[in-house]
């Protein structure tokens, strides 16, 4: 099973669903804006893909900079705090599969997540062509 942290709003994340789509799968896309995050879910992706609230935070496009979240002194608890009351903050999309956690950015990170790779070459929504 492949589960999508999801923004509809986001070419990127589009395009990974369309790529997991494509190679067969049939992914649970979780809308993490509307169904939020808590403490532990975030730890868990985080640690499962091997990388730190800093690293998950989105800086274009959200309150990151108004929230101060990227000045240096700005420990990663207070980004999951924030995380939690925000999710836009959390950069996506977040996949999971039987081979990984990974923040797919760009979308084609995620077919090294997929079981089966992709039968014909894909074109991402600017064009550009994958596989």
């Amino acid at each position: 099973m492949i589960v999508i942290y999801h923004n509809p709003d986001c070419g990127t994340s589009r395009n990974v669903v369309e790529m997991v789509k494509a190679s067969g799968a049939d992914p649970v896309i979780i809308p993490y804006l509307e169904t939020g995050w808590t403490r532990a879910q975030l730890l868990g992706l985080f640690a499962a893909a091997d990388i730190t609230p800093k690293e998950a935070l989105r800086t274009t496009k959200s309150p990151t900079m108004d929230l101060g979240l990227l000045e240096n002194d700005v420990d990663d608890d207070a980004i999951l705090n924030e995380m939690i009351k925000h999710p836009i903050l959390v950069n996506r999309p977040i996949v999971c599969s039987p081979k990984g956690v990974k923040l797919c950015r760009p979308s084609e990170a995620v077919l090294d997540l997929l079981e089966t790779p992709l039968a014909e070459t894909f074109t991402k929504e600017d064009g550009e062509q994958i596989g």
